[in-house]
């Protein structure tokens, strides 16, 4: 099964000085944020023309500000210039990175990247919950990423720095803790990231995760857009159980 992905490890191998690089982290993640950010971006454009776009908006009413637009790249790139790079320096001085020549089976990456999204959905569920349960870690922390009520794609990284090396700790660490192989690292990240946007994107379309997995497994946009709007309710990014086991979760408004 290693052979599925021997061709696509070896490509990316063919750019090991770039995956070596102290820089690699920081345009890896900015680059593949944006790039998800850009199709929503697009629709919340087309959404004040298009009537057809508009009803798939979860709150219609309202509309995304080039200014708001702004701000949150802004934001976006100050964490991760001024916390996040320096950190990743460091971690790049204090462990060399190791690419090994054969790539994972597939039905290890594929376990290993569905675990990583587990453990973060509980670590974020609980980091997420005590800074709401808690009025002084609210107001200092996690009140700047509820800024705004109504979700789009560029509030998913609209947080103080704490909220984002805490949960970006947690990301990194995961596939850590689990000997990941680099390349399951690298599909974690952008599936991770993936879900991170999807969930803040305002709209419920119908090819999103949550219309994909069954039984109400998976919040997604739906359910975190109620979260930004209530505040009091679905507080675990992806995956319903946690907040169902704490009585927390709201599926409607």
């Amino acid at each position: 099964m290693a052979m599925l992905l021997q061709p696509l490890w070896t490509f990316v191998l063919g750019h090991a000085p770039l995956l070596r690089s102290p820089f690699f982290p920081l345009l890896f993640s900015l680059s593949v944020y944006l790039s998800f950010c850009l199709p929503f971006l697009l629709l919340d454009t087309l959404s004040t023309r298009w009537a057809w776009v508009l009803r798939y908006k979860l709150q219609p009413q309202s509309s995304i500000s080039w200014s708001s637009v702004r701000r949150c790249l802004a934001l976006t790139l100050y964490n991760h210039l001024v916390f996040i790079f320096p950190l990743t320096v460091l971690h790049w001085y204090l462990r060399r990175v190791h690419l090994p020549e054969e790539a994972p089976p597939l039905p290890r990456l594929l376990a290993q990247v569905l675990v990583c999204l587990l453990l973060f959905d509980f670590q974020s569920f609980t980091w997420h919950l005590l800074h709401h349960r808690v009025p002084w870690l609210y107001r200092t922390f996690h009140k700047v990423h509820h800024t705004y009520t109504s979700t789009s794609a560029l509030t998913a990284e609209y947080s103080g720095a704490w909220e984002t090396l805490s949960l970006g700790l947690f990301a990194a660490a995961n596939p850590l803790l689990l000997g990941c192989h680099p390349l399951t690292e690298l599909a974690f990240f952008v599936v991770n990231i993936w879900l991170s946007v999807e969930d803040h994107c305002g709209y419920d379309l119908p090819w999103a995760t949550h219309r994909l997995v069954p039984l109400g497994l998976y919040g997604g946009a739906r359910h975190h857009d109620l979260h930004h709007l209530k505040s009091k309710c679905n507080f675990a990014p992806y995956f319903t159980h946690w907040d169902r086991l704490a009585g927390t979760l709201q599926t409607q408004d």
